[in-house]
């Protein structure tokens, strides 16, 4: 790795010390970027999946200052985003300074502005961010886009009211502190605004005291804030959380089968007259995993996995859908998943937490030998096999190539009771 590193520093510094091209390159970012690689090298090897892919971008970047200024540009946000998402103060601040030239190229650049209140967000300069945020809505012309950038926004807000709150009850020193903290890194936000509480309690006498309990609130209210967004619909159109016992209700006595994701099965389903889309409109459930067909009639039950190390910048799940489950691990980034890409309106229920690991959590089916790679199909399968509440549960399509891993097929292949290849139907029970 550290020899990847000083290949890739001499042609950072290669591009920089190049003389005029016809094309002229960001080269104050390839500067920072070779000042980046520089403290790499001199740090040793790393192993950081996140840092790698920065250095993938910087690579890319440096190629791109050959092409057309559309790519061009395009790498430099691009090697921006990857330093953001690397999370290191200093990638943060080398993102930031990405973003800071990338806007004074192109002033008129929504993702450059985006990039920029993003990197300031981070690094606690909030009311820097909210002014390149204003930026970026201020160009945007889709609001749908730009619903996350809003609501980013009126959370900054917010979270200056409960400062600005709780900084009136204490007047004096205190109360110039809590103001302060609006513009302070998130860490040292919490630990200020913690032992600011933590005093007055003590001196105070407890939570007996009004101001006391106030000041606790603004301060739950704030961290509650600095966790995760406010959210527009907090009760998401009044979905209702199903834990296994709801979810055993919803297909107990029924018909149900799951659907592959295979461009053959989507393609005969669009003929609502053909025998596939016929079978399948048979249901009484219809259970489809990840990316939903744009032509599919019906979807009772939706599962998706969470994949990649921000699943929650994945696109919305505004498909309708009856029931929605969500797998994946960690738990905060489930709950942040499940926050930034739920609709409302667009599910009638939502998995809870109980359910977002049912294969290797021993509540449920407690098999850990499954790994993390295990399909979404697969996870969905074995848990409504699990739950033994169908009346009948059938797989459309699975015999397809590529629909299941090795060993998930040898374990529908030891429990089907009955296989249709015309039908391209599978029968469990």
């Amino acid at each position: 790795m550290g020899q990847t590193f000083t290949g890739l520093l001499k042609a950072v510094r290669a591009r920089t010390g190049q003389g005029s091209t016809a094309r002229p390159a960001p080269t104050a970012a390839l500067r920072l970027c070779g000042d980046y690689l520089a403290g790499l090298t001199a740090g040793g090897p790393t192993g950081d999946a996140p840092q790698t892919r920065l250095l993938a971008a910087i690579g890319g970047l440096t190629t791109a200052c050959g092409t057309d200024g559309d790519d061009l540009f395009d790498a430099l946000l691009r090697t921006g985003q990857r330093a953001l998402e690397a999370g290191g103060e200093t990638e943060t601040h080398l993102a930031l300074d990405i973003a800071v030239e990338a806007t004074a190229l192109r002033a008129r650049s929504k993702g450059a502005w985006r990039l920029r209140g993003s990197a300031l967000d981070a690094l606690g300069r909030r009311d820097e961010a909210e002014q390149a945020y204003g930026e970026h809505l201020a160009l945007q012309q889709n609001p749908a886009a730009a619903e996350d950038i809003a609501r980013r926004i009126a959370t900054l807000q917010d979270l200056r009211a409960c400062l600005d709150e709780a900084a009136g009850l204490l007047p004096g020193e205190d109360g110039a502190a809590l103001r302060a903290l609006h513009n302070a890194p998130a860490g040292q936000a919490r630990t200020v605004f913690a032992g600011i509480v933590r005093r007055h309690t003590a001196e105070r006498g407890g939570t007996a005291d009004p101001v006391v309990r106030r000041l606790t609130a603004r301060y739950a209210a704030y961290r509650r804030l600095l966790d995760r967004d406010r959210m527009a619909d907090p009760l998401l159109g009044g979905v209702e959380p199903a834990g296994a016992g709801a979810l055993r209700r919803t297909v107990a006595g029924r018909s149900v089968c799951l659907v592959a994701g295979a461009a053959r099965v989507a393609d005969e389903e669009r003929d609502p007259g053909s025998p596939l889309a016929e079978l399948i409109g048979g249901y009484d459930l219809v259970v489809r995993c990840d990316t939903l067909p744009a032509a599919a009639p019906r979807t009772d039950l939706h599962a998706v996995t969470l994949r990649g190390d921000t699943p929650w910048t994945g696109p919305a799940w505004d498909r309708p859908a009856g029931t929605r489950l969500v797998f994946g691990d960690p738990l905060s980034q489930w709950r942040r998943s499940l926050r930034a890409r739920l609709v409302a309106g667009a599910q009638e229920q939502v998995g809870d937490a109980s359910l977002r690991r049912p294969l290797d959590d021993p509540a449920l089916l407690g098999e850990d030998d499954w790994g993390t790679r295990t399909t979404t199909a697969f996870t969905v399968l074995r848990l409504l096999d699990f739950l033994d509440a169908a009346d009948r549960l059938d797989l459309i399509g699975f015999g397809l190539p590529g629909q299941l891993l090795p060993r998930e097929r040898e374990w529908v292949a030891a429990r089907a009771a009955h296989q249709d290849e015309t039908e391209m139907r599978t029968q469990l029970r």
